[in-house]
């Protein structure tokens, strides 16, 4: 029987979560924001990576560095962004914080290694219509 097993390992995946979530929240709230961003791209959390880019927006001088933090992912998290601003651009509310990553990634990142990009087409299908 492995059922106590399984339920501890559960366990300690819920607690790891409520750990990063908690983290999450104070690299929030001490404006760490290049952490905060890539934590909530690796708990797979859109939401709250466009609540992080936004309030990277309403700092002084946000564009540069939203454009700062962004250039500075690894292109895996690079591309988990762009499966979230894709949706993100389809609602009128979020679409400018979605259009300024875009704008980030068009002017920083080569063609050829945005071609690279898994799920690149579709995602560019989907933004023409929005943008």
């Amino acid at each position: 029987d492995v059922t106590e097993i399984e339920e501890k390992e559960a366990q300690a995946k819920q607690e790891e979560q409520i750990v990063k979530e908690q983290e999450l929240s104070n690299l929030l709230h001490e404006k760490r924001y290049l952490k905060a961003l890539g934590l909530a791209i690796s708990l797979d959390r859109p939401h709250t990576v466009l609540v992080v880019v936004k309030a990277i927006l309403k700092e002084t001088d946000g564009r540069r560095h939203l454009e700062e933090n962004i250039i500075r992912l690894r292109k895996d998290q690079k591309e988990a962004l762009l499966t979230f601003l894709v949706t993100w651009n389809t609602n009128s509310r979020n679409c400018h914080e979605a259009q300024a990553v875009v704008e980030i990634l068009l002017k920083h990142e080569e063609p050829d290694s945005l071609l690279q990009y898994a799920g690149i087409k579709a995602a560019v299908e989907s933004l023409l219509p929005y943008t």
